[in-house]
């Protein structure tokens, strides 16, 4: 594939990988390529697309060697995009580090989980971080949740830890959940300093944590958000044993979060409590890794990640690029497109989009039948595996089901009925005028 990349006046700085790839012959049509489109910009959402060749229309000719110029396809594909700017990037070690980074940024499968103890009394923060060793129910909590591994020579994801010169401790407790791994720093295993009541080295990690789990024994005061003091606590997961160490011990979890962090599952029933060692372990920590996730949408984070991507995006753009800018290889090529500037651009070939593995939309009003039959107004995607329905003031998907699923259809000049699953339908209309846009809808269902 190509990269481009280049500063627009409205996007800000952007890059864009290009691939252009034969599709495999079907019983209708030989020889067709698809391109394959990923656009990154500022926005956290990465666009990625791909088109047929004989969809785009072009003054190139379809189906050769050489393809079609890619400005026309870009134009196409990513219409607000003022591709004039783009610049073929260089061919480095760094430039593909970067991209990386920036498409596996918000994909984290590591994730860093603070514990604090809290005994009977106690409520305050200073009191939490100096409980010097884990109490026998605290570390019957600890070996439900993960291993006690060895920080010397750990290999795996140590969250910050030092596994070289036990400067933060021996020990840490490490699990994987899920294909997730999850590294804790737990309070009582960090290193204690018996003249420093802040205990800054159990803090320094705890207090970087987005999620902390506060261990309360009972007789523990009620625990409050105030009383902790840093900028990086978002989520809290309030874990209570009832009847430690013995054969009924059982356990309560309450969560509290900052305001603009969205609410996260798996949700806890109301006075549920948790007997069984190994749904309470799945549970908490399928409710960590959410509680984590669910924070970086929170302003705080929202915002340092779109910088960081600025950032990388605004490197890429001015610092690794070339002078070549798109569809401009060697002469000859600049001496054709100066002669196709004079040749109009051959339509697409009608319903080829209908061919694309990716999604084909069409604006339509779905019947909301949870409502007094109400209308809204949708765009209806088919791709080759789904079926959606995306509500257009509210960007929300209202329906979908997988292709497999859908057992037939009925038409009418403006409407359609789609019967899924065992029978159930929903039914969309068009306006007037469109009627071509429900044969189109019909085709690609075929």
């Amino acid at each position: 594939h190509s990269n481009y990349f280049g500063t627009d006046d409205k996007l800000g700085p952007v890059a864009v990988s290009i691939r252009r790839e034969k599709v495999e012959d079907s019983n209708d049509l030989k020889d067709q390529y698809q391109y394959r489109i990923i656009v990154r910009t500022s926005e956290l959402v990465t666009l990625r697309g791909s088109i047929l060749e004989d969809a785009v229309a072009s003054t190139g000719k379809h189906g050769t060697v050489r393809g079609l110029p890619l400005k026309e396809v870009l134009e196409q594909v990513v219409p607000d995009l003022n591709v004039s700017c783009l610049r073929l990037a260089l061919s480095t070690a760094k430039v593909t580090e970067q991209l990386l980074k920036l498409d596996e940024q918000g994909l984290s499968h590591k994730h860093k989980v603070g514990v604090l103890l809290c005994r009977a009394g106690q409520g305050t923060e200073e009191e939490m971080y100096n409980n010097e060793e884990a109490s026998p129910a605290f570390s019957a909590f600890l070996e439900l949740l993960g291993e006690q591994v060895l920080l010397k020579g750990f290999s795996k994801y140590a969250a910050q830890l030092d596994t070289k010169t036990d400067s933060t401790g021996t020990h840490s407790l490490y699990t994987t959940y899920q294909g997730y791994e999850v590294m804790f720093h737990v309070s009582t295993m960090l290193p204690y300093m018996p003249n420093n009541p802040q205990q800054l080295l159990r803090k320094r990690h705890i207090g970087n944590d987005i999620v902390t789990i506060i261990f309360q024994e009972p007789g523990a005061l009620p625990f409050t958000p105030q009383n902790i003091r840093s900028h990086f606590q978002h989520v809290f997961v309030i874990v209570r044993v009832h009847n430690p160490c013995s054969d009924s011990t059982y356990y309560s979890v309450a969560v509290t979060r900052m305001e603009d962090v969205p609410s996260f599952g798996p949700p806890i029933p109301s006075g549920v409590t948790f007997r069984d060692p190994e749904n309470f372990r799945n549970f908490l920590l399928a409710k960590v890794i959410n509680a984590e996730n669910a924070a970086h949408k929170s302003d705080k984070f929202h915002t340092m990640a779109t910088r960081t991507r600025q950032e990388y995006l605004r490197d890429l753009a001015e610092n690794y690029v070339s002078s070549t800018p798109l569809d401009s290889v060697g002469k000859l090529n600049n001496l054709i497109s100066l002669a196709s500037k004079k040749r109009e651009r051959t339509k697409a070939r009608e319903g080829a989009e209908l061919e694309a593995a990716g999604s084909v939309a069409w604006r339509v009003l779905a019947q909301d039948f949870s409502g007094g039959a109400a209308e809204l107004p949708c765009a209806l995607g088919i791709s080759a595996e789904y079926v959606v329905l995306i509500d257009c003031s509210t960007k929300e998907v209202v329906f979908n089901c997988f292709c497999g699923d859908v057992i037939g259809w009925t038409l009418e000049r403006l409407a359609l009925k789609i019967f899924y699953g065992r029978g159930d339908h929903i039914a969309v209309r068009v306006p007037d005028g469109s009627a071509q846009d429900i044969r189109e809808m019909v085709q690609r269902l075929k």
